[in-house]
C-alpha cells in the first residue's frame, strides 16, 4: 500500500520535530558521557503508533541518516574505514533505527498506553545494546576509560548513565500524552475544541 501524503508529510514533521529537540540535550550530573533530551525519540514512537512497524521502521532509518549527519564529528573519530563502519552501522544506523519497532507490542498487550511504554523500554533498550557493543569493540580500543573500568563495565554505565534518564522522560511524557491525545496516538486528527 503506497503511503498518503499526510502520512508522509506528518511522519517528516515529527522526524523534523525529533530532530530538533536532539540538538538540546544536557548533561546530567550523574551522566559519564553522552546527552540526555527531551523526548527527541518520542516523534519516532508516534509514527509507529500510528503507521505500523514498517513505516515506523523506515521513519526511523531517516532518523538515524540525520543523526549520522549531524554527529559526522564522532565517525572523524575513527582510524581505519572498518571502525568508522562499525560507529556508523551500531551508534546511528542500529542504535536508531530499533525505534520503529515500538509498536510492535500493541497486539500483545490490551491496554495500548501500556503497550507503547512496553515499546518504549523495549526499543530504547535495544539501542542501549547497540551503544554498549561499540562502546566495547570500537570506542575503548580508540579511547581507555581513565576511570580503569573493565570495558564492559565501563560502556554499561557510561551508557546506561544518558539512556536510562532518556528512557524515563520518553516513558513519562509518552504516558501522560497518551489519554488527552489518544486521538492522535491511534491515528487520528486532533480537534480543537472551541473555549
Amino acid at each position: 500500500m503506497k503511503p498518503s501524503l499526510k502520512q508522509i508529510a506528518e511522519s517528516a514533521m515529527l522526524i523534523a520535530i525529533g530532530t530538533v529537540l536532539s540538538l538540546f540535550d544536557f548533561k546530567g550530573p550523574w551522566a559519564l558521557g553522552g546527552g540526555i533530551t527531551v523526548c527527541s525519540m518520542l516523534p519516532l514512537v508516534m509514527i509507529a503508533q500510528r503507521y505500523g512497524t514498517k513505516w515506523g521502521m523506515l521513519s526511523s532509518l531517516v532518523y538515524s541518516v540525520l543523526q549520522l549527519v549531524l554527529g559526522m564529528n564522532n565517525v572523524q573519530y575513527a582510524p581505519t574505514a572498518l571502525s568508522a563502519a562499525g560507529i556508523v552501522v551500531f551508534d546511528y544506523i542500529l542504535a536508531f533505527s530499533v525505534l520503529g519497532f515500538s509498536a510492535a507490542f500493541n497486539g500483545l498487550v490490551k491496554d495500548r498506553r501500556k503497550a507503547v511504554i512496553l515499546g518504549i523500554v523495549v526499543t530504547f533498550s535495544a539501542r542501549f545494546v547497540c551503544h554498549v557493543v561499540s562502546g566495547l569493540i570500537i570506542w575503548e580500543a580508540l579511547f581507555p576509560n581513565e576511570l580503569g573500568w573493565a570495558p564492559a563495565v565501563w560502556s554499561l554505565v557510561y551508557n546506561g548513565s544518558y539512556m536510562l534518564p532518556e528512557m524515563v522522560i520518553t516513558g513519562i511524557v509518552a504516558f501522560l500524552s497518551y489519554k488527552p491525545l489518544e486521538r492522535y496516538w491511534l491515528g487520528g486528527d486532533i480537534r480543537w475544541s472551541k473555549v
